[in-house]
C-alpha cells in the first residue's frame, strides 16, 4: 500500500516540475493583462448579445483570470450590471478556455498540436454556445436568472469578482514599469495563485493515482482504442462526463487530460474534457444558487452540447489536417526531474516568485486575499470595488 503511495505522490511531483515554470509564466502574463485592462471597461461592453459585444466578451475573457470559480463569480458580477446573460456566459468560457496559463501548461505536457486545439476549439465552442443561446434561451428564463441574481446567494470568489487592480492612467510601459504597477502584479498574480492552487493540488493528485494505479489495458477497453471510429465520437462525448465527476477545474484539469491521452481517449476527448471544467458539480450548485435551478439545468446542457460538439469537430479537423499526434507516453508520466533547461526555468522562476511575493506582502497582499472570497458587496449603485493595492477598498458607481 505504502509503495503504491509513494508511487503516486512522486508521479504527481514529477508532473509538477514539469509545469511548473510555464504555469508561473501564464499566471504571470495573466496579471499583466489584468493589471492593464479596466473591468469597467468591460462592463460597458457587453451590454447586448450582438456579435460585437460577444466577440469582445471573447477578448475581455481571455485577459482574465483562469479560476474557474472567479469567472462565474465575475460573470455573475457582469449579468448583475446590465451586460446581457450570453455575453456574460461568453466571457466566462472565454476566461477559462483561453487563458496564458493553460495553453503553457497544455505545450509543455502535450505539445503544440493541443495548445492549436484548445484555442481553436475554444473559439468555435463559443460560437456554438452562442448560436444555442440565441435558438433556446428565452427572455422569461432570462429574466427570472435575473430575480435570482438580484437575492444575491453566495457562491465562491465573490469578492475577487468585484475587484479592479487596474492601472488605466498613463502610457503602456510608464504603467507596466511603475512602482504601482509592479505591485497591481503581485496582487493580481497571488490573487490568482491562491485561488486556483487547490485546484492545481488535486489535479496533480489525481492525476498521479490514476497514472500509477489504474493499467492502460483499463483506459484502452473504456476509450473503445480497438475501434477507430467508434472511439474518435465516444472520447468527446465521455470527456465532459469525466470532467464533470472529477471535481477538478481551471488548469487543474490539465495533467488529468495527460493521463487520459496516455491511456488513449481520442484526441477531441481531450480538448471536450479540457473545456468541461465550467460544468463539475461544485460550479453547477453554483449557477443554482446565481441563476436558479432551471437556469442551472439550462447551462449544465447547453454547455455539455457546446463542448461535446466543439470536441468531436476539432478533432476530426485536426485529424482531416495530419495534425494529431500518435499516442506516445507523456514524458512526465514516465521520467523524473533532471538537469536540464526544465530544472534551470523553474530555479528562475521560483526567483521571481520570491520577488512577487515580497512585493505582494510588503503591500497588503494578506488583507487583499482575505477580501477576495468574501461576500459581494451591495449593488444598489452598481458600484465596482476599486482595489489600489496597499490602501482599502473604494467604491466607485457608474451607470
Amino acid at each position: 500500500m505504502i509503495p503504491a503511495v509513494l508511487l503516486a505522490l512522486s508521479t504527481a511531483f514529477d508532473m509538477l516540475w514539469e509545469v511548473f515554470w510555464p504555469l508561473a509564466l501564464g499566471f504571470i502574463l495573466s496579471a499583466i493583462v489584468q493589471t492593464l485592462v479596466s473591468r469597467r471597461a468591460v462592463e460597458r461592453a457587453l451590454g447586448s448579445d450582438s456579435p460585437r459585444s460577444l466577440a469582445l466578451a471573447t477578448l475581455f475573457g481571455a485577459a482574465s483570470s483562469s479560476c474557474s470559480y472567479a469567472a462565474v463569480a465575475i460573470a455573475r458580477s457582469l449579468f448583475r450590471k446590465g451586460a446581457s446573460f450570453p455575453a456574460a456566459m461568453v466571457f466566462e468560457f472565454a476566461s477559462t478556455n483561453l487563458v496564458f496559463e493553460l495553453g503553457l501548461i497544455l505545450l509543455i505536457l502535450l505539445g503544440w498540436s493541443f495548445v492549436g486545439a484548445e484555442f481553436a476549439g475554444g473559439l468555435l465552442m463559443i460560437v456554438i454556445l452562442a448560436l444555442l443561446f440565441r435558438w433556446t434561451l428565452k427572455p422569461a428564463m432570462v429574466e427570472e436568472a435575473r430575480r435570482q441574481v438580484e437575492r444575491g446567494r453566495r457562491g465562491r470568489m465573490e469578492g475577487h469578482a468585484e475587484m479592479d487592480m487596474s492601472i488605466t492612467e498613463g502610457p503602456f510601459l510608464k504603467r507596466l514599469f511603475s512602482g504601482r504597477g509592479l505591485t497591481a502584479i503581485s496582487h493580481n498574480f497571488w490573487g490568482d495563485v491562491t485561488s486556483v492552487w487547490t485546484d492545481i493540488g488535486l489535479g496533480l493528485l489525481i492525476a498521479g493515482a490514476l497514472a500509477a494505479w489504474v493499467p492502460t489495458s483499463f483506459w484502452q477497453g473504456f476509450f473503445l482504442t480497438s475501434h477507430p471510429v467508434l472511439s474518435q465520437v465516444w472520447g468527446p462525448l465521455i470527456g465532459p462526463v469525466i470532467s464533470l465527476l472529477s471535481f477538478v477545474c481551471s488548469v487543474g484539469n490539465v495533467p488529468l487530460a495527460a493521463v487520459l491521452w496516455n491511456g488513449g481517449i481520442s484526441f477531441g476527448g481531450v480538448i471536450a474534457f479540457i473545456f468541461a471544467d465550467l460544468i463539475i458539480i461544485p460550479i453547477v450548485d453554483i449557477y443554482r444558487k446565481y441563476y436558479g435551478g432551471r437556469m442551472a439545468l439550462y447551462l449544465l446542457v447547453v454547455s455539455y452540447a457546446a463542448m461535446a460538439l466543439a470536441g468531436l469537430a476539432i478533432g476530426l479537423i485536426f485529424q482531416g489536417l495530419g495534425f494529431v499526434p500518435a499516442h506516445h507516453p507523456v514524458t512526465s508520466l514516465v521520467a523524473g526531474p533532471t538537469l536540464n533547461y526544465t530544472s534551470v526555468l523553474n530555479v528562475i522562476f521560483l526567483l521571481i516568485l520570491a520577488v512577487l511575493g515580497w512585493r505582494f506582502l510588503r503591500t497588503g497582499g494578506l488583507e487583499m486575499l482575505r477580501m477576495m472570497d468574501a461576500p459581494a458587496p451591495d449593488h444598489s449603485a452598481h458600484g465596482t470595488v476599486d482595489v489600489r493595492p496597499g490602501d482599502g477598498p473604494s467604491h466607485h458607481a457608474h451607470h
